[in-house]
């Protein structure tokens, strides 16, 4: 089993989006990224992805210039290239040509010494979807206090 760590999740992927299905793809990187990675320096929050000519890139994604790292470090906001099996790719594609579907980076972490990253096939919630969630989400936890202080 390979050790995963996680480096940063995107909870407003969550807020905005429903996630229908999920995915894992390699991304590829340069050194000092990766140990910019390692400093939990990374941002998913605005990041969206796109399929181009058949290869899967993810836009908007910061991480930010490695301290120690030379005057050569890449640009924090580049399109990296995301690596999966060409069929997948195709796949996504496809599902993205339909209404409403979004590929949305979830999660980044590392898994074992490579970095992955999570990527959801989404479809964006309305303001009235945004609405229902937060009442769900008060009435539970309304429903614990109250189960919590009659057990005490």
């Amino acid at each position: 089993m390979d050790n995963i760590k996680i480096i940063s999740n995107n909870k407003k992927a969550y807020h905005d989006y429903f996630v229908e299905e999920k995915y894992e793809a390699g991304i590829e990187l340069a050194g000092t990224e990766v140990k910019s990675l390692r400093a939990g320096k990374v941002n998913l929050k605005d990041s969206w992805c796109s399929v181009v000519k058949g290869e899967l890139f993810v836009n908007g994604m910061h991480i930010s210039p490695y301290e120690h790292g030379n005057i050569w470090g890449k640009d924090p906001m580049r399109v990296r290239r995301l690596l999966m099996h060409k069929r997948e790719i195709s796949k996504l594609f496809g599902l993205l040509q339909q209404q409403g579907y979004s590929l949305i980076p979830l999660s980044i972490y590392f898994k074992g010494s490579n970095v992955k990253l999570e990527i959801g096939l989404c479809k964006g919630k309305k303001l009235y979807d945004k609405r229902d969630a937060a009442a769900d989400r008060s009435a539970k936890r309304d429903i614990e206090r109250a189960m919590k202080e009659k057990s005490v």
